[in-house]
């Protein structure tokens, strides 16, 4: 049962259960000088009625401490802990006076009313039918069974359906902690409230939102559902200023369309700009889901490559992604992302990606095999990239069956691999492989862990348009070239372990050997190897390259350490480790990775940890001849959850070759932090600095300290609301999306049900 009330105290409904120690709060504003009604919840809970369940919908089941009845006039008195059941609803009270002539029934004193639905009504005195679904009742408040409180001065329930008049609803606690009753963060006021628990719908009429006990913001016409399960109706607005566009208000409008269909339609109207629309559809069905997200406007854009660029036209995009579970191992999956030009996602602020990749594909994951059959295409968004060179990738196939070796033990796999790349105005690459793989894993008596590998893969590659590739090492030989690769690989690692500072600490010395012969790895393309960098995670890898098109030719032994200790609220983690090629060939490892020279750079990382309050982790690489440091990359976060720093920092001084775009150096920080000043309240900022100079780049112009983004506001966030407000600032203008400052205030209700 739901049950609203206009300018009544939420505080004030508890008064009559809350303890004497609590201090009571102020009322809430008053509307045509109506009585307060009052949204707190008693705190003497409900027991379960001792009244006899009735047979059927016509008995009362009914149950009191004493019972006085008159003959003469048919009416029934009843006093102390009145119980009264019939038809699903439950009536509470004091005193009952029962007319059964007219079929009125009087309560009287702590009444409480529950229906079918589980809503709770409380007030001082009901005037009910002995149906106990109609009735009248003053100064009342509701408590719905699926969230939210209603107080109101008068309410009325006919039929089912509910009015209030002068009422108030809110889905926060309305007490504290302490038990005590507190006015709610947030309440809607309204001359007259109807609650229609079939439609799960509360409608207003009059209404306004009050913030804080002020009255904020008028909404005529309001109404939104109840509980968890949403509704159709106008969600909360956005509002925000930006130098490109002006002031913006967007009003988002929600259209459940089934329970698991629902479509979001939200108009931006700017200032400075023509609108634009937005719109999101989202389906949840018994097999997998999936949702669509499109934007459209009209205006004049520039990508910023000349200056007269600029021309009038359609603008947008779409975002839609989705999957599909066609048994326990068989899934379907993808998604689509393009946009209009290069600039729009930016200008408007709906992503700051500058590629943009839309998939298909379809997977088997089976106990001991995998298949996957996809493609992808890439849309590129920087402005001095041509499209032309983006490659599309169909089809992209892969084929793993692992399966225990039964003559030697261990483990195999079977691995069949094919890619096709085309590109418009470029290479293109076809590549097959098939590849065995064997692992077999050994304890011996000392403690020593032995892992012994075996790989095998032959390769088949076609190639075409070659010299469009910028890249002379990335573009291969034309036409048709095989490759054959094998590998074996030993590693051991000699673990140690015992008590030490209070704690546990483990200490393993590591080595590897891995022996492969000479390849012609320049003779085919480069598409998925571009980007290597001689690091912790890849130190002891078979194959230092990332991709499959490039592999480490090289007979070479890696030696490390690891180190770990255990304390109650302390952890240290590292490792650190180099490696030597045995052989004196040439390596295809170009300068700058820290493999281009028989002995590596040294490489290594730490991370340290003191209970929830302290999280470190830098990683290094260290020049073997001079040990200058050409990878440094920190990570750290110190505070709580409520207050807390971070700090990442990044500086690649590989000294490449500057031709080489993938293993170009740079150097950034990011840094960003909340604190909480008050139990609601916070203030929180990042910002974004590109510390790259002519050191690390000879080609750039910046003076190494140039900002990218900025960023600071403060929050307010409680169980039923989260305000907030951000200023924000970018340095960099690409095409018509313009450096300068941007404001936004963020509002949302929570436990209103949209």
């Amino acid at each position: 049962m739901q049950i609203s009330v206009f300018p009544l105290s939420f505080k004030q409904a508890l008064l009559a259960g809350a303890a004497s120690s609590c201090l009571l709060a102020a009322p809430l504003a008053h509307a045509q000088q109506a009585p307060e009604p009052k949204l707190n919840e008693p705190q003497t809970p409900i027991s379960a009625p001792d009244a006899p369940v009735p047979d059927n919908d016509q008995e009362i089941g009914f149950a009191a401490d004493t019972l006085e009845y008159d003959t003469n006039s048919q009416v029934v008195t009843a006093t102390g802990n009145v119980q009264l059941l019939r038809d699903g609803n439950r009536l509470r009270a004091d005193k009952i006076v029962w007319d059964r002539n007219t079929g009125k029934v009087e309560a009287q004193g702590a009444v409480s009313v529950i229906d079918p639905d589980g809503n709770v009504a409380y007030g001082d005195r009901f005037d009910v039918t002995d149906t106990l679904k109609d009735g009248a009742v003053d100064n009342i408040l509701l408590v719905l069974q699926k969230g939210g409180r209603m107080a109101a001065t008068k309410g009325e329930r006919v039929n089912g359906v509910y009015t209030l008049h002068h009422a108030a609803y809110t889905g926060c606690p309305v007490e504290g902690s302490d038990g005590c009753p507190k006015e709610p963060t947030w309440q809607i006021n309204a001359v007259k409230v109807v609650y229609d628990p079939t439609k799960q719908r509360v409608s207003y009429t009059r209404a306004n939102v009050e913030l804080f006990g002020l009255p904020l913001i008028p909404v005529p016409g309001l109404s939104h559902p109840v509980g968890d399960d949403g509704g159709s109706g106008l969600l909360v607005p956005n509002i925000r200023y930006d130098r490109v566009n002006g002031f913006e208000v967007a009003v988002p409008y929600y259209l459940k369309l089934a329970p698991n269909r629902d479509l979001t339609v939200t108009p931006h109207v700017y200032s400075d700009s023509l609108p634009m629309i937005e719109g999101n559809f989202r389906h949840l069905y018994d097999r997998g889901a999936y949702q669509i997200t499109g934007y459209a406007t009209y205006g004049s854009r520039s990508s910023g490559i000349t200056p007269t660029d600029s021309q009038k036209d359609i603008r947008g995009a779409i975002d839609a992604s989705g999957g599909m579970q066609l048994s326990p191992e068989w899934s379907v999956n993808g998604s689509i992302r393009v946009a209009t030009d290069r600039t729009f996602l930016r200008r408007y602020d709906i992503s700051r990606d500058d590629r943009l990749r839309s998939t298909l594909g379809v997977q088997r994951i089976g106990e001991n095999s995998y298949f996957s059959l996809a493609g992808w295409a890439v849309q590129t968004l920087r402005v001095d990239d041509p499209q032309g060179q983006m490659p599309i990738a169909l089809p992209v196939m892969d084929y793993r069956l692992r399966m225990k070796d039964p003559l030697l033990g261990g483990q195999m796999q079977f691995q069949a691999n094919t890619l096709a790349i085309t590109r418009t105005e470029g290479q293109d690459t076809q590549r097959a492989f098939a590849a065995f793989e064997w692992n077999l894993r050994k304890l011996t008596g000392l403690g020593q862990e032995v892992n012994f590998t075996t790989y095998l893969r032959g390769d088949v590659y076609h190639s075409s348009n070659n010299l469009l590739t910028d890249t002379i090492s990335y573009a291969g030989d034309p036409g048709w070239k095989a490759r054959g690769i094998a590998a074996a690989a030993v590693d051991m690692r000699w673990p140690f372990m015992g008590e030490a500072f209070g704690g546990v600490q483990r200490i393993a010395p590591r080595v590897q050997i891995v022996a492969s012969p000479h390849l012609a790895n320049l003779s085919v393309p480069n598409e998925d190897a571009r980007s290597v960098d001689l690091e912790d995670s890849n130190l002891f890898a078979l194959n230092r390259f990332a991709g499959y098109d490039r592999f480490e030719d090289s007979s070479r032994i890696t030696y490390g350490l690891e180190y770990n200790l255990a304390l109650p609220d302390f952890t240290l983690d590292a490792n650190v480790g180099q490696s030597y090629r045995l052989d004196n060939r040439a390596s295809i490892l170009p300068d700058g990775t820290g493999l281009s020279d028989r002995m590596s750079d040294i490489v290594g990382r730490w991370t340290v940890r003191y209970k929830d309050f302290v999280s470190f982790t830098q990683r290094f690489r260290v020049d073997k001849d001079n040990l200058a440091v050409r990878r440094n990359e920190v990570d750290a976060t110190v505070g709580s959850k409520k207050t807390y720093a971070q700090i990442s920092y990044l500086r690649l001084n590989r000294n490449a070759n500057i031709t080489l775009e993938d293993l170009q150096d740079r150097e950034e920080l990011r840094l960003g932090g909340r604190i909480q000043f008050a139990r609601f309240w916070s203030v929180f900022g990042s910002t974004v600095i590109d510390l790259t100079g002519a050191q690390e780049d000879p080609g750039t112009t910046a003076d190494g300290y140039e900002p990218v983004r900025q960023r600071l506001g403060v929050a307010y966030e409680d169980d039923c609301l989260t305000l907030g407000f951000t200023w924000r600032r970018d340095y960099q203008t690409n095409g018509d999306a313009r450096a300068g400052n941007s404001f936004q205030l963020r509002l949302a209700f929570r436990n209103i049900g949209i």
